[in-house]
């Protein structure tokens, strides 16, 4: 279901199409967020012109509100949403790095499972190995990942590997559940979503191995780093995230869960990772933040350059955008577009100080064009990338 097209000569990216029952993904992607069943302010046909070939729901969130029998009725969760795309489905593992772990008054874990207590009501929820994935079923999305454990990065090395056994575990549970789901619902191999396994095991290289090789034995379409891809400090785990895509084997797909800013997706592109998720542009959007190239308007990444230990050295790297705040007063008599080199819908026609207003009357148009164009931005960023390769 997933099949390499080319390699690069300087670096371990590589281009590939992952085959899904709702269509092909083209290789490396950037995956937007919607968690909830929609991306905040925008329409499908938005998303689509900005380039976005699929999208990531959350299972947790799903589960709670609007329910799965909702969505089941409404014939599952594309028809629901309108979206006839790749969807990818998060089993609700970050609910348990940010709820369980880090507020634990809303979550505690156990080897069954976990048991979350809902910000909607303050119902407690029992998410367990099996239920996860009946519920990513139930939802009808076209990849799945396993229920995992996901500890800060900062806990003690104890904690770390006790999520890495209760990951392996989950994982074993969650593949017994897939495989007895697509029994019971009669699914045909070319119509089953592919499973991810996610890859604990913190800042300790040997854990991320170790927890790579379990995984590998159990058996999955593709594999996740797990957790958050910097220390806490903030700074990048640049070593982990590269032999971590090692210990992948080649013929599968290796997923950077919450990857998100464009150098990082850079780098982990040129480690060998293939997909990426994150709230980061959106986000950014609706805080009146947009990404903008800054002079020439060319897209070319410069590539670091693999050496004989096929490490990768960091060579010089040119940071081509920045970031500009369009709420700056700066912006109020700015009749230039956003981004000159721009050929999103925004940038196409407004101007940065109609832009500027928007965020001043604080209304819902703003983040909507900010939204568009931080997409557009990182469909084009992505579509650099891979002409690199």
């Amino acid at each position: 279901m997933f099949k390499i097209t080319k390699k690069s000569k300087n670096t371990l990216a590589r281009r590939g199409i992952a085959q899904t029952r709702s269509g092909k993904l083209s290789t490396p992607v950037f995956i937007p967020d919607a968690t909830k069943g929609y991306v905040r302010t925008l329409e499908n046909g938005e998303l689509q012109r900005a380039g976005i070939s699929a999208l990531v729901v959350n299972t947790y969130h799903l589960f709670l509100e609007p329910g799965t029998r909702i969505i089941k009725k409404a014939g599952g969760i594309h028809k629901f949403m309108g979206w006839s795309g790749p969807l990818l489905s998060d089993s609700g593992g970050y609910q348990v790095f940010s709820l369980a772990h880090k507020k634990p008054a809303l979550g505690k874990i156990t080897d069954e499972g976990v048991i979350f207590r809902s910000p909607l009501d303050g119902q407690e929820h029992k998410i367990t190995p099996e239920k996860s994935i009946q519920i990513q079923f139930d939802l009808g999305v076209d990849m799945m990942v396993c229920f995992d454990d996901p500890p800060p990065n900062g806990v003690p090395r104890q904690q770390i590997e006790e999520a890495v056994e209760r990951t392996i575990a989950w994982a074993r549970r969650c593949r017994r559940e897939y495989d007895r789901q697509i029994k019971k619902r009669k699914i045909k191999e070319t119509e089953r979503p592919l499973l991810f396994g996610v890859i604990q095991g913190g800042e300790y290289i040997d854990l991320r191995r170790y927890c790579t090789e379990e995984l590998v034995k159990i058996g999955f379409d593709g594999y996740g780093f797990g957790a958050r891809h910097v220390n806490e400090k903030g700074e990048f785990l640049e070593e982990v995230l590269r032999k971590t895509a090692e210990f992948i084997p080649a013929n599968s797909l290796r997923f950077a869960l919450g990857v998100g800013t464009p150098e990082d997706i850079a780098r982990c592109v040129e480690m060998g990772w293939d997909m990426f998720d994150c709230v980061i542009p959106t986000r950014e959007a609706r805080h009146g933040r947009a990404y903008v190239l800054i002079e020439s308007g060319r897209w070319k990444v410069e590539s670091r350059k693999e050496v004989k230990s096929r490490k990768l050295k960091v060579e010089s790297w040119v940071k081509q955008y920045q970031i500009i705040n369009i709420t700056n007063s700066r912006f109020k008599q700015d009749f230039a577009a956003l981004d000159k080199n721009c050929r999103c819908f925004t940038c196409q026609n407004y101007t940065r100080a109609y832009l500027y207003h928007l965020f001043k009357m604080r209304d819902a148009l703003g983040p909507r064009l900010l939204s568009i164009h931080n997409l557009w931005f990182y469909s084009q960023w992505i579509k650099a990338l891979k002409k690199e390769i």
